[in-house]
């Protein structure tokens, strides 16, 4: 065990001094191309500004510290990890930098500065993570477990483990009182009162027990065993089978609570953050695009048939609100608009009207949502007020997807969850989705979903009719 924490520390330490050489070089890039502009400013004092560069970068850690030799972190986060690294130790940089009386001559210097080291930062860190996954992989810095418990939850655990050794887990094998098992199951060890023998006599550095909650004297046996022992112990819930979703422990006073889901919107920081972006790139839009759009496509749609240019519909919003969504009018005034999906080769739909569908074109009055506060630019796909009544009645969670506002785009239309829903599953496929991008949302998957959807509008959505 001394030896594993010995390696992380030093993979930490590899991590910190590879951080500390990027950043440098990108400085001396950043300093050599700008050298004509900045050279009579930053000579006098480079021996204090190297300093307390460098100094930033260890302070920054204290804020947003390494975590990519931890065992799960994923691509995304690593990214956002990055991103608040780069904005903490430019902005500590830039205030030493007033202090020494050089921070207003030299600002056009920490912008460049700035953009270039958050790109070039982030590819770094996920670079350095896709290298500690090689290195266990192979076998290297891998924890040493054992199971306690040989059920559902026992076997699925051993299975996540053994389908991904990047992970960082050896795992020894099971424990369970049903001695029918030992021919059965991989790795039989014994019974769980012989635990404490197998533990003594081998270099363990964690234990996961997913025994039933009844156990709970035999369960608190092993805990107090395990921290006897310095062996971390984790508990996986034998009501996981159940919910087979990720926990968040949350404490009121000295009472445990467990929650089925994190929802990062229900921060009033991520919701700040959120709406600004909102209210920013939707009044670009209108300001610039939609002007130009609204004249163009009105003019298109009046001469293809008869009607107004926007179309309104009813639709469940924030909370299970109703709101009037906007769109460009895509099909001929009927009867059907409210209950009935647009299908492919509908011949309800006019010409013009299915250019605009296929390119995402029909969304943009919707941007007028967003700024009233009823949508956001990201989020679940506002559904029909029928379709509400219909779905929240056959799907267990489809409600949940109203705990967010809806979204021009989202997670489900970029992955392949747009446009009609001829099954059940298909709208079970498209809810699950919306319920994990309100679980996982980040700014950065926001920005991943606008990227992908401009991307999508050139190339057209075969799903989109």
């Amino acid at each position: 065990m001394i030896l594993k924490n010995k390696q992380v520390y030093i993979i930490q330490w590899l991590i910190g001094i590879g951080d500390l050489i990027i950043l440098n070089l990108i400085f001396y890039c950043i300093y050599n191309i700008l050298d004509p502009f900045y050279t009579h400013i930053m000579i006098p004092k480079m021996r204090e500004i190297i300093l307390l560069f460098n100094f930033c970068y260890f302070f920054s850690l204290y804020f947003v510290p390494i975590q990519l030799h931890v065992s799960v972190v994923f691509l995304d986060k690593i990214a956002q990890r990055s991103f608040y690294f780069v904005t903490v130790f430019i902005f500590l940089f830039f205030i030493c930098l007033t202090f020494l009386n050089v921070g207003n001559e030299l600002a056009t210097f920490i912008i460049v500065y700035y953009l270039s080291a958050l790109l070039i930062f982030m590819l770094w860190r996920v670079l350095v993570r896709i290298m500690v996954k090689q290195y266990r992989r192979k076998g290297f810095n891998a924890k040493n477990i054992i199971i306690v418990g040989a059920g559902k939850n026992g076997m699925e655990l051993y299975q996540v483990i053994k389908t991904d050794l990047s992970y960082g887990f050896r795992v020894h094998g099971f424990f369970d009182d049903n001695t029918i098992l030992k021919d059965i199951i991989p790795n039989y060890l014994g019974r769980l009162d012989q635990i404490e023998e197998y533990v003594n006599s081998h270099d363990i550095d964690e234990i996961y027990c997913t025994i039933p909650g009844t156990n709970s004297d035999k369960i608190s046996e092993l805990l107090n065993f395990a921290e006897k022992k310095m062996v971390r112990f984790y508990i996986i819930p034998d009501f996981y089978r159940d919910i087979k979703k990720s926990m968040v422990l949350e404490i009121m006073e000295s009472v445990p609570l467990l929650t089925i889901r994190t929802e990062p919107l229900q921060s009033p920081y991520n919701r700040i953050i959120k709406r600004c972006f909102d209210i920013v790139f939707s009044a670009v839009v209108l300001v610039t695009l939609y002007p130009l759009l609204y004249l163009i496509s009105g003019a298109l749609i009046k001469i293809s048939s008869k009607g107004p240019i926007l179309f309104k519909q009813k639709r469940t919003g924030l909370y299970g609100k109703e709101f009037e969504c906007y769109k460009f009018r895509t099909m001929h005034i009927n009867e059907d608009a409210d209950s009935v999906q647009a299908v492919k080769d509908d011949p309800r739909t006019t010409g013009i009207g299915n250019f605009l569908r296929q390119t995402n074109l029909d969304e943009f009055p919707q941007f007028i949502n967003v700024i009233k506060g009823e949508m956001s630019v990201i989020g679940p796909r506002p559904h029909m007020l029928k379709h509400t009544e219909q779905y929240s009645i056959l799907i267990d969670k489809y409600m949940v997807r109203h705990l967010v506002k809806p979204g021009i785009s989202g997670w489900a239309q970029i992955t392949g969850y747009r446009g009609e829903t001829r099954t059940l599953e298909q709208m079970e496929g498209r809810v699950k989705r919306d319920v994990w991008y309100l679980e996982n949302w980040s700014f950065f998957l926001d920005l991943k979903i606008i990227v992908v959807t401009v991307i999508q509008m050139f190339k057209g959505d075969s799903n989109a009719y």
